[in-house]
């Protein structure tokens, strides 16, 4: 599994979110990593004065949460030094943080939150709900900001009274709380001055103390912290984009922890006795599109044929086994999920069959990919789709490039790219396939009715069957096909407890990180 997994996060139609982010990530990637003031040594320090030094991939160019995308920021500042009034468990379920509790109306209009007492940012000064109003009209008035899309249902932020912040919508939200655990509901201070780029003010655990861009982010432990102190006094993030400098790190006791391994490396760190490698959940959803608006795919045989010609088996294999199958457009973690693996499964012999009632026994397409993923990937899917006669031609490319080629749309409103792979990052995205708009071209009226309603209803069950069907329309009219879900491996140096292993590369919440 490449190690590069940026964060696709866009809302139907937010296009300009993505681009951001893509051309972001192609900046961090680009970049030359030194791992440099390592101290080489095999066993951290423990207890309270401990540092944990983390090995990671994608470097932020900036520290503004407000308008710099990419999962380079969520990653390491969101829960540990950005919070909002709710955040996520490790389960993907809703949290109460900043707010000590909340409450929704029982028509689903009306959002009421009850701050903490005693919270303060790291500047000292007291969070107030004028604080919390004010974060969130920003974020839902500049369309500039990152996911100010997800706050356009909302009418109304108010403060009623002292410590109460309520959110009135037009129409239902079911993705409202889950939207709020992100860029949209962090909390920051209206009358702070700092610098966004390279500072940060929240109310987390840790402090930014230092970033040197290329070499490393450093935190520190926050010692005002209105909750739970952490367990560690400094934490080093250090980016590496090659994976193996990044694991013979870990080998030769320059990290503590490393996040993810290579899955074609990981034998490199099995046996060592002071590392333990751990294997976690992500919501990683490795895509092969297929330009839905453009023929041959407007021939559902033709899509059905590619589906049926490749091995997801014998791909996950190829990349050292970090991912498990998937079969529809929803991950495990996902409201909605169903184990949808028996559509359209890897059947060679079948998908001859449906090319030549297609027509389609020489069939010719090229598949574009950034080239921040692995190669192996490409050579993969060209071997499988040869075995029932397509011919694949395979193009690796920079994003700037993808992003012209595949995901933007031009003028002439029809894209020209045949298959494309792209890891979508982002939990609950499902929008993306009821967005006609979206670069798979799908479109399918059911669908995007059901994804309406999933959003519309005030029950989580019937939000979760309404997905469930919608998934397995998009799968059976086989839209496009589900490569993997990725696992990620983790590498923790002995001593090292608390440092999370599922979602780690969208999500790091550190508060329980110690050293022993």
């Amino acid at each position: 599994m490449s190690p590069l997994l940026p964060r696709r996060s866009v809302s139907p139609g937010g296009r300009r979110g993505l681009r951001t982010a893509l051309v972001a990530t192609a900046v961090a990637v680009a970049a030359a990593v030194a791992l440099s003031g390592c101290s080489g040594s095999s066993t951290p320090t423990g207890g309270n004065d401990a540092t944990v030094r983390v090995g990671l991939v994608l470097e932020p160019t900036s520290l503004d949460i407000r308008t710099q995308s990419g999962a380079a920021l969520d990653q390491v500042l969101i829960d540990n030094v950005y919070q909002g009034l709710v955040g996520r468990t490790a389960d993907g379920d809703v949290r109460d943080v900043l707010a000590a509790s909340h409450e929704v109306s029982s028509d689903g209009l009306t959002y009421t939150f009850t701050l903490r007492k005693g919270i303060t940012f790291q500047d000292g000064k007291s969070v107030t709900a004028a604080d919390v109003v004010w974060s969130l009209e920003q974020v839902k008035g500049n369309a500039s900001y990152v996911d100010s899309a997800k706050l356009a249902g909302v009418t109304s932020i108010t403060a009623p009274s002292d410590g109460v912040v309520r959110l009135t919508l037009g129409k239902p939200d079911s993705d409202l709380l889950f939207n709020l655990t992100g860029r949209s509901g962090l909390v920051l201070e209206k009358a702070a001055t700092n610098d966004l780029s390279d500072t940060a003010n929240g109310t987390g655990p840790f402090k930014v103390s230092s970033w040197k861009q290329g070499d490393a982010l450093t935190f520190v432990r926050n010692s005002g912290y209105w909750g739970t102190k952490a367990k560690v006094a400094k934490i080093v993030f250090r980016y590496i984009t090659d994976p193996s400098t990044a694991v013979n790190a870990m080998a030769n006791g320059d990290l503590d922890v490393l996040n993810p391994v290579d899955g074609t490396l990981k034998s490199q760190l099995q046996g060592n006795g002071d590392v333990t490698l751990h294997s976690g959940k992500t919501t990683d959803k490795y895509t092969l599109a297929f330009n839905d608006q453009k023929a041959p795919f407007t021939d559902k045989r033709v899509r059905q044929a590619i589906r049926q010609a490749i091995d997801p088996k014998a791909l996950i294999k190829a990349i050292g086994g970090t991912g498990v199958e998937q079969g529809g457009p929803i991950p495990e973690l996902d409201p909605g999920y169903e184990d949808l693996t028996d559509i359209d499964a890897y059947d060679p012999s079948n998908a001859k069959k449906l090319l030549a009632a297609a027509g389609q026994q020489d069939l010719q397409l090229t598949l574009t990919y950034a080239n921040v993923y692995p190669a192996t990937i490409g050579d993969v899917l060209k071997s499988q789709l040869a075995d029932v006669g397509i011919t694949l031609k395979v193009e690796r490319v920079d994003f700037a490039t993808w992003l012209s080629s595949v995901f933007q749309k031009p003028a002439s409103g029809t894209r020209d790219f045949d298959l494309s792979m792209v890891d979508h990052v982002e939990a609950r995205d499902f929008g993306n396939w009821a967005n006609p708009d979206y670069y798979f071209g799908y479109d399918n009226q059911q669908v995007q009715d059901l994804y309406a309603s999933s959003i519309a209803t005030t029950s989580a069950d019937e939000k979760a069957a309404d997905l469930r069907k919608a998934a397995r329309i998009v799968s059976e009219d086989a839209a496009g096909e589900w490569l993997y879900t990725a696992t990620e491996i983790t590498a923790v140096r002995s001593g090292v407890t608390g440092f999370p292993v599922d979602g780690g590369n969208s999500r790091l919440d550190l508060a329980k990180l110690a050293v022993s």
